[in-house]
């Protein structure tokens, strides 16, 4: 589970899209999430656990309706207590999952499917129910905040109705009804917004990644310019074609034919400086 916790960036883990993650997510746990950041509060993390290793997880203190930062801290909490349980050395970012950060929680995400699918083969538990477990042992808000709302809701608007003879009732009701028109606009606006949104959300995805490849196969260039820079290597042929290549500033012409040139030059010479030696 160690070499499993401690996979590297570059690990063909890290590579899996955030459609295959949703769709994992989705099909496993019986949700219907449409954006990895959705997963930020931790609840799903938990569940997830809770079906590759049944009865581990304390499914009654995860707070699947969790919306402040405070509650999805205390659902991490429960889920590094199971890391703990289970002797998995993997470090939460707990601050930055909370903030809802596309990329960071994806890379989570991306690491929670390599370990479940190492622990089960990547088969889902059938004996498993995720509705049964999220209603038994998660908490549920939603039942009485819906409750509590729409009974504030029915008091509040039932002096309205209950005054509709009384002096200025027209007053008000007459500019409510005109607001009615603008707020399926409005409605159209926010929808408008939300998909852009998502669209920014997968660019700049896809930006991270980007850089993230980019310093990655930056250090290791860098390392090849340290070795051929090295007293014991500098000099030698070989490390002068490396670093033609290295530090050709043509994009269109390519460097590997004067490379080729100085190694062969290289061959060459030690040939007529052997044939001279043998004669």
């Amino acid at each position: 589970m160690a070499m499993v916790a401690n996979i590297g960036m570059m690990d063909s883990a890290y590579f899996v899209g955030r459609n295959e993650i949703l769709s994992w997510i989705n099909a496993t746990l019986q949700v219907n999430l449409s954006r990895v950041e959705e997963a930020c509060s931790g609840a799903v993390q938990c569940q997830m656990m809770d079906m590759t290793h049944p009865g581990v997880v304390p499914m009654h203190k995860v707070n699947f309706d969790a919306k402040t930062e405070y509650d999805m801290i205390q659902n991490y909490k429960v889920l590094q207590e199971v890391f703990n349980k289970l002797k998995i050395e993997k470090h939460i970012e707990v601050t930055k999952l909370v903030k809802g950060r596309p990329l960071d929680n994806l890379e989570f995400l991306q690491w929670l499917k390599r370990y479940c699918d190492s622990v089960n083969g990547g088969i889902m538990n059938e004996n498993y129910n995720p509705v049964e477990r999220r209603c038994k042992g998660g908490k549920e808000r939603h039942p009485k905040g819906s409750t509590k709302a729409s009974k504030s809701l029915q008091s509040n608007n039932l002096p309205h109705h209950i005054s509709g003879d009384a002096p200025g009732f027209n007053k008000i009701s007459g500019p409510k009804q005109g607001k009615t028109c603008p707020t399926s606009g409005l409605a159209d606006c926010n929808s408008e917004i939300q998909a852009l949104s998502g669209q920014v959300m997968d660019l700049k995805l896809s930006v991270d990644h980007l850089e993230k490849e980019r310093d990655f196969y930056f250090a290791k260039l860098r390392d090849i310019e340290i070795l051929c820079q090295s007293p014991e290597l500098e000099h030698l042929p070989v490390s002068a074609a490396i670093k033609k290549i290295l530090y050709a500033v043509d994009a269109k012409e390519s460097a590997l034919g004067k490379a080729q040139e100085i190694v062969l030059g290289s061959t060459t010479d030690d040939a007529v400086d052997d044939m001279g030696a043998t004669e």
